[in-house]
């Protein structure tokens, strides 16, 4: 969760000092007022910006005395991997990323053509002397994929784990009133310590942290559950973990105010703690009541916000922070499945890596907030994130939006896929203490999963998973009893002595998560009836069968495996990653994508879908997941043979070439593997307008309609949003299309486009969607494919006009013009 961030005005004055300072990368803390976020007690300050950049290993790099005028400035966040050059397979390796042996496979297939390495950072910061005294605290949320820390040339700390973050306490090791430097090694480590495209570096925020040297909350040091809800009221349970440096007793006063959905106080209570001479220790305040709460949902999230205040014995503030929560009820049962606030939901979700398209695996709020609006479009309520903990920013956007999320912590229990640098066995005790205390007051979170695909992994214990998901989900327990755990099972192998049972591993967890293998759900319940089934990965192109043919009275629901077309786990050579999602890498829906909105959602829809070519062959953990290309280009050479399919809910479909019906055909809802998809074949192209109108008891409910378009003649381009911050992190993404002179896509269109950028932004990427392109997601060019393209801007600190131009030969060029605030 979260803190309660207050938005200083600066003066002209101020900010030109900052703008003079900030071109030597060098900040003091009263530069950085308009990055600070400050409570009573406490000052969080963004340290995201004008750090310095060096691509591989350099020695001395942490020494404050190197001379680093000639890295890259960059700010945060940054992925070192996402602007490097595409590495083709050596001849002796297979390009497939799916062969059975790893020692011919293609070294760098799964983590998608990008060569591994070391890249370095470079910060100077000057602290102000008026702060000396209190507690400094460097906050990272994440550095991938392993990292060390130094401040003034000495280690201070780091991460073996780059997908939790952590903290380092530096208030010795600074000195005051003069320039201190920050130096960080991040590592992406070996090929095979990872089995996707993990990105690199400073891919999460970086914060610094002032507040009282003695006294205060500890990370992640407020834990809010609502043990009893009711109509008219709700339960507030409020434990905190203090940390008391001075190890005296000593008698606290705590302050807890409630602020509703619209940030009105609706509580506030004020009471007496004793703290013992205990460096940290959890506290439990007392319960609070509020009447008619506004309960979280996915229709309705409705978020509090509790704000906790320290007070000394003589009534000063020692420290604050405030957390959103909902108040919600979550129930899991054989017999309904999930019930939230008492309603049945099934998960209807997607399974994906973290990376964010051609921004790599950077974690810019934006980009996360536009992939989950998508998905949400579309009927989605669900994300399990796959195979390690997202970004806080995510779990924010997921309370804020009302989605349902399954938390994953590892991928597999070994160190190989652990970031490799020191044991699993070290590393899950620490790990898991951060993951949970880190999202447990999310409402969205509804389930803890440890891991992937290990139940027929020996692993240290040589039974199959089950002592190490015993012993990682009783430290679970210590820190959150409200949710259920789980483990996502591998479709390839069942129980060890008795293949046509469970594995052990799933008869142990809490829910039964099997990937693809839906269809052992019935059988296993019978012999089973206390189990519990979710369908952690669901092939894409079983989508509606793998859907339909579940009870859904009694299943949890799915997660469909890569929606999102994603780099790394390639299936070969050029192919740069994933291509079997509903949504290419630049998020532009595939017909496919409306299949799935037919199912999900309850909008009458259609929507017509020309089949380009077979299928072929995909093998995914002994799943075929290849998927049918598809289009909606009707564009295509006179007489030709077309075969299509028409996505819908609704009872019938019609369908008519340039104004003549070809005829009708009913939605077999009773048959799971043909509802909602109408197979229309040897149909004779014509050039003009091909519509289908769908139908339900008789009455016209949707129609979608393609059309021939002309050629090419001119440039489009579409912001994706209006309210664009001009707080330095912010995204405009800006889709470019080729039109006709009627303004209608020309699929056929692939001309190179230039982009250029006036005013205070900058192109962060580039994209068009195809995967399989030589290009780099980096610069100011990009071809057209199927007629579109994708640019992506960050703003500045400076709130002006930005004005984007895109041109290319032979078409008229577009400008557009964009203010941020």
């Amino acid at each position: 969760m979260h803190q309660t961030k207050i938005n200083i005005p600066m003066k002209k004055l101020l900010l030109l000092v900052i703008s003079l300072f900030l071109s030597f990368a060098s900040i003091t803390y009263a530069q950085t007022v308009a990055q600070t976020a400050e409570q009573k007690g406490r000052k969080v300050i963004s340290m995201n910006f004008r750090w310095k950049f060096h691509a591989g290993d350099l020695e001395h790099a942490q020494q404050p005395g190197l001379n680093d005028a000639d890295w890259t400035v960059i700010d945060v966040p940054h992925d070192f991997q996402i602007s490097q050059p595409w590495v083709a397979p050596e001849a002796t390796e297979t390009a497939n990323n799916n062969v059975a042996f790893a020692n011919i496979r293609s070294r760098l297939s799964a983590r998608g053509f990008k060569e591994m390495g070391i890249g370095w950072y470079r910060k100077s910061f000057t602290p102000n002397l008026a702060d000396k005294g209190k507690r400094v605290i460097l906050d990272f949320e994440g550095i991938l994929y392993v990292a060390d820390v130094f401040l003034n040339g000495k280690q201070v700390g780091g991460t073996d784990y780059g997908y939790l973050g952590f903290e380092i306490d530096v208030t010795n090791e600074l000195k005051w009133g003069e320039p201190n430097v920050i130096a960080i090694k991040a590592d992406t480590r070996e090929p095979l310590n990872s089995r996707w495209y993990t990105g690199a570096g400073l891919y999460r925020d970086v914060n610094m942290i002032i507040k009282d040297a003695q006294l205060g909350l500890a990370r992640h040091g407020i834990y809010i559950t609502t043990p009893e809800i009711t109509e008219n009221s709700a339960t507030i349970a409020i434990q905190t973990e203090i940390e008391n440096l001075s190890r005296q007793k000593m008698d606290l006063m705590v302050d807890v105010k409630i602020l509703d959905p619209k940030g009105q106080v609706v509580k506030s209570v004020q009471s007496k703690l004793p703290i013992g001479n205990y460096r940290i220790r959890e506290y439990p305040l007392e319960t609070i009541q509020i009447e008619h709460p506004l309960l979280w949902s996915c229709q309705s999230p409705h978020l509090y916000t509790a704000q906790v205040t320290i007070l000394r014995p003589d009534g000063s503030v020692a420290d604050q922070c405030s957390e959103h929560f909902g108040i919600r009820t979550i129930e899991y049962s054989p017999t309904f499945g999930f019930k939230l606030n008492g309603k049945k939901v099934i998960l209807k979700g997607n399974a994906n890596h973290h990376e964010m398209g051609a921004l790599g695996a950077a974690a810019y709020e934006r980009a996360i907030e536009k992939r989950l609006l998508l998905m949400k479009s579309f009927g989605l309520n669900h994300i399990r994130t796959s195979h390690n903990p997202y970004s806080k920013s995510f779990l924010d956007l997921a309370d804020k939006l009302g989605i349902l999320v399954v938390d994953e912590l590892f991928d597999k229990w070994n160190s190989n896929n652990t970031g490799g640098r020191v044991s699993w066995m070290e590393l899950w005790p620490n790990a898991v203490p951060e993951f949970i205390k880190r999202d447990r007051n999310h409402p969205c979170v509804i389930m803890w999963s440890l891991g992937n695909e290990l139940q027929n992994w020996g692993n240290v214990y040589d039974d199959w998973g089950v002592t190490p998901y015993r012993l990682q989900n009783t430290l679970i327990k210590r820190y959150d009893k409200t949710r259920p755990t789980t483990v996502a099972m591998a479709p390839t192998s069942r129980s060890y002595d008795k293949p046509d049972l469970p594995a052990e591993l799933a008869l142990e967890t809490e829910i039964a998560s099997y990937n693809y293998r839906y269809m052992f759900f019935k059988g296993d319940a019978e012999r089973y009836p206390n189990m519990m089934f979710y369908q952690s990965e669901a092939a894409v192109n079983a989508m509606g069968p793998n859907y339909y043919e579940m009870d859904l009275d009694k299943v949890i629901g799915l997660a469909y495996w890569g929606l999102v077309d994603y780099l790394g786990e390639s299936g070969g050579w050029p192919a740069k990653g994933w291509m079997q999602g509903v949504f290419d890498i630049s998020l532009q829906p595939k017909p496919q994508a409306y299949l799935m909105k037919s199912i999900f959602s309850d909008e009458p829809i259609v929507h017509i879908a020309l089949i380009e070519a077979a299928a072929g062959t995909k093998n995914w953990n002994q799943v075929n997941v290849a998927t049918t290309p598809m289009t909606e280009n009707w564009n295509r050479v006179d007489g030709s043979q077309i075969s299509l399919y028409t996505y819908t809910n609704a009872n019938e479909v019609e369908l008519l070439l340039n104004g003549k019906s070809i005829g009708k055909k009913p939605n077999e809802k009773e048959n799971p593997k043909g509802r909602n998809r109408i197979r229309w074949d040897n149909i004779a192209y014509q050039k003009g307008t091909i519509v289908a109108i769908a139908r339900t008891n008789g009455k016209e409910v949707a129609r979608h309609m393609l059309q021939t378009t002309g050629k090419a003649v001119a440039l489009k381009l579409e912001p994706d949003t209006i309210s664009w911050k001009a707080d330095g992190m912010d995204l405009q993404h800006i889709r470019v299309y080729a039109v006709d002179s009627k303004g209608r896509r020309v699929y056929d269109a692939n001309q190179n486009l230039t982009f250029e950028v006036e005013g205070n932004a900058r192109i962060v990427a580039v994209d068009n969607g195809n995967l399989t392109s030589e290009e780099l997601h980096v610069g100011n060019q990009r071809r057209l494919f199927q007629g579109s393209a994708l640019v992506v801007l960050r703003s500045g600190q400076q709130p002006g006009e930005v004005v984007l131009k895109a041109s290319t030969s032979g078409l008229k060029t577009a400008k557009v013009k964009l203010q941020t605030k």
